[in-house]
């Protein structure tokens, strides 16, 4: 039986973010009226008491976990500390809370950096504790990771209905581009359209070009969550992906043939490449709710240069 989300009174944590405002209109569509989403100034969620607060003003039925502290390589590589306390303190302590006020479900968020760093292609939920994540995320991935043990531990001591999902990168319009902790995507758009403007011929880019990568664009993952929300509620983790693969450099050619960028390509091999493949299993998310990627991804590419061209370059 399907989760009425019309008739609850919804928090999403991280609803104005990029992902999160995307969950927010389609809980919208949906017929959702009472949606509550706080903002980071009025609620620091690494504080146990913005987190008891949060919920007593917006006393939720249904909380989805969004809010994370986020980045690429570099600000992985730069926050370590910071990527794995915060992200920590607000999953662990916005569960226990919604355990303790008996909320009807609870959504967490992990990430593809939950995996081992060497993991089979494609990626299988069951092959999630076989090794250390690849090291430059790895403090966020198992700070992450750690809501998939909480969510198993009060489901199998309180009966908490938590439920656990692992989307691959994200992508799409509204993306963050700035240079300091934005993706591969939102990155190499940034570059390309810049040296046009600033009739640059060459782009450096990190790493070898080798690596190959999953995206998922932001509709679809926001889709995928919230038939997840409806559909599913077991504590077994569930991929959200697109079940496409692309090299590092085959992504930077098609990113500058899309943005019209005609100078040299230079991989710096020097930088990390991260996580040497990444691509997931999605059959459980199709099985378990019914989910499965609808967007083409140069379609997805084009909206999102499109979008940064109007509004942020």
């Amino acid at each position: 039986m399907a989760l009425d989300l019309s008739v609850k009174n919804i928090l999403v944590t991280g609803g104005n973010g990029f992902l999160g405002s995307f969950v927010v209109n389609k809980l919208k569509d949906r017929g959702c009226k009472n949606i509550f989403v706080p903002s980071r100034k009025d609620y620091n969620l690494v504080e146990m008491d913005a987190v008891k607060r949060l919920y007593q003003n917006s006393k939720p039925d249904v909380v989805i976990h969004l809010a994370a502290i986020v980045g690429g390589i570099g600000a992985n590589k730069e926050n370590p500390g910071k990527f794995f306390y915060d992200n920590l303190m607000m999953s662990v302590q916005m569960m226990e809370e919604g355990r303790l006020r008996g909320i009807e479900k609870f959504v967490a968020l992990g990430t593809v950096c939950c995996y081992p760093k060497f993991t089979k292609v494609p990626f299988k939920e069951e092959d999630l504790w076989n090794g250390y994540p690849e090291e430059t995320n790895a403090p966020y991935g198992l700070a992450k990771k750690m809501l998939l043990v909480q969510s198993q531990a009060y489901r199998k001591q309180y009966n908490f209905n938590s439920i656990f999902l692992m989307p691959v990168n994200l992508y799409g319009p509204g993306d963050n581009f700035d240079p300091k902790s934005c993706h591969v995507i939102p990155a190499l758009i940034k570059k390309c359209t810049d040296a046009i403007k600033n009739n640059d011929n060459e782009i450096i880019v990190w790493g070898t070009g080798k690596a190959t990568r999953e995206f998922l664009y932001v509709d679809d993952a926001s889709e995928g969550i919230l038939l997840a929300t409806q559909r599913y509620d077991k504590s077994d983790p569930v991929n959200l992906g697109s079940g496409f693969e692309i090299s590092i450099k085959d992504l930077v050619i098609l990113i500058a043939k899309l943005t019209g960028f005609k100078g040299k390509i230079t991989f710096d091999a020097s930088k990390p490449d991260g996580q040497p493949r990444r691509a997931l299993d999605t059959s459980k998310a199709f099985n378990g709710f019914g989910f499965k990627a609808k967007k083409n991804f140069d379609e997805g590419l084009k909206k999102t240069i499109d979008w940064y061209k109007n509004n942020k370059a």
